[in-house]
């Protein structure tokens, strides 16, 4: 439990079970713009109410789903006014998501003599800001809104998030995909998908977008493994919703990398539309039409439902093939995202309140220093050294003695 020092009565804390039916209050209240699904950056939030306990049972021992869904509230005079879900984004848990916030519009306080107004972005921002420093492993958030929610813009603006990337979805209707299923695709290297291939799909995720969205997105291999605890998970949740996950990769042989890779999660009973996942390096762009029509054919037995695709703008490739083909466009959203490198402690250093002149003083010697054994045992040595320079500089023959003796008119014959 939480307590902000701006609003003493506001108190962020966990989800718990009785909470359920305020949380649905809520957001009847403030409805959320429906968006598709298909996006690696955004997915569609967990219902509490049906899986609340089991996101509670993952979340009482250490598992890599223990962190599933970090859901909290905001609790006002005892009643709930305002919810967000937050989830780990990669692997290491670098960085995390929003997945949603729901505030309702307006709150009045009275504890106080004087009435206090607590607007949206109020609230939303105690909701954002308790996130942010309560996840000490996430440096980096992202997140993901429509661009005509200008509610949730000016929050998410007001607590440091900026825009990274645009996001367009399509649909395709199921009478083109009927048509893009009648040719045969040219793909004579595509495989399924192992964890045996984590090394592969990593390069190609990161050959396939530009260095700022890399380093936001923080990827590693083990984000493109599989666990057995996560895949049980997953054919559980395809048994909940009735769907199904094919997914494969295009090899070039000669460069021994992965050049192309595709998702669909496809929906048997036809209730909901197919989503897709594609991911093409950018120097094998002819790879769209052959892929598509791959998964056309996927398609080809189930029933007669749209296809769902995302494109950024950072792959213009994909939204000109898509446009070109007579997609349609179903959404236009902002990817958003935000640091907090702010959360390393910031203290002032010792070393910057003191001045030049007091370290060099400091350094000074108090006394002239007395000379000690070594010093003595250096200059002895440095004696030595100098006697042996002079003696090296006499003669040492015979020859030269004599030369020298009778060059010396005054010296002395010692046979007299």
């Amino acid at each position: 439990m939480s307590r902000s020092p701006q609003t003493p009565s506001v108190f962020i804390r966990p989800v718990q079970y009785r909470d359920l039916d305020a949380i649905d209050r809520l957001t009847q209240q403030s409805p959320e713009i429906e968006l598709p699904h298909c996006s690696t950056v955004r997915e569609k939030a967990v219902s509490l109410r049906n899986w609340y306990g089991i996101l509670k049972v993952l979340s009482l021992f250490p598992n890599p789903f223990q962190s599933l869904s970090c859901v909290h509230v905001a609790e006002l005079n005892q009643k709930i006014q305002g919810m967000i879900q937050v989830s780990p984004f990669n692997r290491t848990g670098s960085t995390w998501r929003v997945d949603r916030v729901v505030v309702t519009p307006a709150i009045v306080k009275s504890e106080n003599a004087e009435a206090q107004v607590l607007t949206k972005v109020d609230v939303g921002s105690l909701l954002i800001r308790f996130c942010l420093e309560r996840i000490w492993q996430a440096r980096t958030w992202v997140l993901e809104i429509d661009v005509n929610d200008k509610s949730a813009l000016d929050l998410y603006r007001h607590n440091g998030f900026q825009p990274l990337a645009n996001m367009t979805y399509w649909a395709i209707s199921s009478e083109q995909l009927s048509a893009l299923a009648e040719r045969e695709p040219d793909l004579p290297n595509l495989l399924p998908v192992s964890n045996a291939d984590a090394q592969l799909l990593y390069q190609l995720d990161t050959m396939a977008m530009p260095p700022l969205v890399r380093q936001v997105f923080d990827r590693h291999i083990q984000d493109f493994k599989t666990s057995v605890f996560g895949s049980l998970v997953e054919w559980a949740k395809q048994i909940l919703t009735r769907s199904e996950v094919v997914s494969g990769y295009v090899f070039e042989p000669q460069r021994k990398a992965a050049i192309g890779y595709f998702q669909l999660r496809l929906c048997k009973d036809g209730s909901q539309p197919h989503t897709a996942q594609l991911t093409v390096n950018p120097a094998y762009t002819w790879l769209y039409p052959e892929l598509m029509a791959q998964m056309a054919r996927i398609m080809q037995d189930l029933p007669p439902q749209t296809l769902q695709i995302a494109s950024p703008d950072y792959q213009p490739e994909r939204e000109e093939y898509l446009d070109s083909m007579g997609a349609d466009r179903i959404g236009h959203t902002l990817l958003m995202s935000r640091s907090v490198w702010h959360k390393v402690r910031e203290t002032k250093s010792i070393a910057e309140g003191l001045q030049l002149a007091e370290v060099l003083q400091g350094l000074q010697p108090a006394r002239k220093p007395v000379p000690g054994r070594i010093s003595m045992m250096k200059s002895t040595k440095n004696i030595s050294s100098e006697q042996k320079d002079q003696n090296s500089e006499t003669p040492k023959s015979v020859q030269e003695l004599l030369k020298m003796a009778s060059q010396d008119p005054h010296r002395e014959d010692p046979c007299c």
